[in-house]
């Protein structure tokens, strides 16, 4: 059985509390792990080009408020 298979088997195995516990830890972990690499996206360079699109987009008015 592969470590995927076992995690798979415990969290099916868990009852309601654990699951709803497992599942808050799981959704923060995500969380920041997606602002960790979007930290580093922007530290990197890698979204510029979003960046100058918006600005582009902002000056030649195609753009509406919120």
């Amino acid at each position: 059985m592969t470590k995927l298979e076992q995690i798979e088997k415990s969290v099916a195995e868990l009852n309601k509390q654990e699951f709803e516990a497992f599942s808050t830890w799981f959704e923060a972990l995500q969380a920041e792990r997606w602002d960790r690499q979007m930290e580093k996206d922007a530290v990197s360079g890698k979204l510029d080009h979003l960046a100058e699109k918006a600005f582009a987009d902002f000056h030649a008015g195609n753009t509406r408020r919120l």
